[in-house]
């Protein structure tokens, strides 16, 4: 788990770890957590359940992004639990990253099973590595800021064709 404010280089290393991953010729799956929130709803609404989670735990790696920007109902939530049990219990590589501005103690804001959620997390953080990443963000450090000021004069008024 790579845990840490925005901007700190998490879905960075996340990529990364997954691009060794497919070097090394392992199927890599990367998803943002809203993303994978809709394939849950998706495939509920279809009856396609059991097709997702086949295709979610075929992976040797799987990378979910931006965990905590997106409430999970119950319904989903369940599906997660199913998701990380399924890999959990996986024969081989069952490597999964996950990305978050927010601790996992803080998931049960946005994961609607408190139940489900806790078996979840007794899994994923069995055998875990947490990286806790500190710091500024990265981003905007090449931003530059213009002060521009505007004056309004009588003359001006008077020959704007747009004020009569």
């Amino acid at each position: 788990a790579f845990i840490g404010p925005p901007g700190t280089g998490k879905t960075h290393l996340a990529q990364a770890f997954g691009y060794e991953c497919c070097r090394h010729r392992m199927k890599t799956y990367f998803i943002k957590a809203a993303e994978l929130r809709d394939k849950f709803t998706i495939a509920r609404r279809a009856g396609r359940e059991g097709a997702l989670l086949t295709s979610l735990v075929r992976p040797s790696c799987l990378i979910i992004d931006e965990v905590g920007h997106c409430e999970f109902d119950k319904a989903n939530t369940r599906l997660f639990f199913d998701m990380v049990d399924r890999r959990y219990n996986k024969e081989g590589a069952f490597n999964m990253i996950f990305t978050s501005n927010k601790n996992p103690s803080d998931w049960r804001e946005i994961f609607g099973e408190n139940d489900a959620l806790l078996c979840s997390l007794d899994r994923l953080f069995d055998s875990a590595s947490v990286f806790t990443f500190r710091g500024e963000s990265f981003r905007g450090k090449h931003l530059e800021n213009y002060t521009l000021r505007a004056e309004h004069s009588a003359s001006t008024t008077q020959d704007n064709p747009l004020n009569h």
